[in-house]
């Protein structure tokens, strides 16, 4: 079942040691639902400078529709500089003032909002008053079946209120367990153990699913209707993290879109994001039937001990 998904924010490079490549949660995203077979929209706006051209072009290039790319004459495309610590973990220097700051309400998207199933989005483009202005009236519009807010918390890019408000309007909220230990301190959210917190948050919000990524052991996924379940990880060599955790939310949007399980949807996410960090870069081509090879090749597991009993 083929469905239409809108992801909104920023489309920059990320200017890695290696070279420039081109990224953002929301694009890297788009990529990998549109590898899935599914429609999809990166609603984002680009400089008209080389960089956007190039962005634009390899967007096309990678099959991914452009109708809601918008062009901004004054401000640069994004970029991001990235540095990785021993353990590859990413740390990075966001620039401020660039085009997906700007993005406007158009009427390329309130059409494509009309078949929109799910409408991804973050905190990084709302730092800006007028790109959370048009995330706030697309929000206000949309009717499809889930708004999905993948938190992407960024360093001095986001605000209580900014958390607040998306909360509020989120049917899904997915974060890793480093952002979840801060949304427990912004909400005061109750509970010893990281389960007790989640379901302390269902209770408090009008959330149907929360899912916490936990790096290379797993994912653990709560619904509104009481399931808990816990997917472990895939032990795999660690290549390179940037968009493995936009691959893990890919996968799990499109079981939920198929009507899948929610154990299903976790380790679908799980494998996807396990393949991209394998590789070098955000959107190496990764396609369905690979990943099915990949979760039947009884690949190893990483376990989180903790949650062993919400494991089966």
């Amino acid at each position: 079942m083929t469905s239409t998904i809108v992801s909104f924010g920023e489309a920059l490079w990320d200017l890695l040691p290696n070279g420039p490549v081109l990224g953002g949660a929301p694009l890297n995203f788009a990529y990998r639902v549109k590898a899935l077979g599914h429609r999809s929209i990166i609603a984002s706006r680009l400089g008209r400078d080389d960089l956007g051209q190039k962005a634009r072009e390899q967007i096309i290039s990678l099959g991914m529709d452009d109708a809601c790319l918008q062009w901004d004459p004054t401000y640069p495309t994004g970029t991001v500089q990235i540095r990785f610590d021993s353990d590859k973990n990413p740390d990075y220097t966001i620039i401020e003032n660039v085009a997906y700051d700007n993005i406007e309400f158009n009427a390329a998207l309130a059409n494509i909002l009309e078949d929109a199933d799910c409408l991804c989005f973050g905190t990084l483009a709302q730092r800006s008053r007028l790109s959370r202005r048009t995330l706030q009236q697309l929000l206000s519009e949309f009717t499809g079946r889930y708004r999905l807010f993948d938190i992407n918390l960024r360093k001095n890019c986001y605000s209580d209120e900014t958390i607040a408000s998306s909360l509020e309007q989120a049917d899904i909220l997915k974060l890793n367990d480093e952002e979840f230990d801060e949304l427990t301190v912004f909400l005061g959210l109750q509970g010893n153990l990281l389960p007790d917190r989640v379901e302390d948050l269902l209770r408090h919000t009008e959330l149907k699913y929360c899912v916490v990524t936990l790096g290379e052991r797993g994912a653990l996924a709560h619904s509104k209707k009481g399931e808990q379940v816990y997917s472990p990880g895939y032990r795999v060599d660690l290549v390179d993290p940037c968009g493995a955790g936009d691959g893990f939310t890919a996968g799990f949007i499109h079981s939920l879109l198929e009507n899948k399980p929610l154990r299903e949807a976790c380790r679908l996410g799980n494998a996807l994001g396990a393949m991209v960090a394998q590789q070098e870069g955000a959107t190496q081509p990764i396609s369905y039937d690979k990943i099915n090879a990949f979760m039947d090749a009884n690949q190893p597991e990483v376990v989180d001990i903790n949650f062993t009993d919400l494991q089966y």
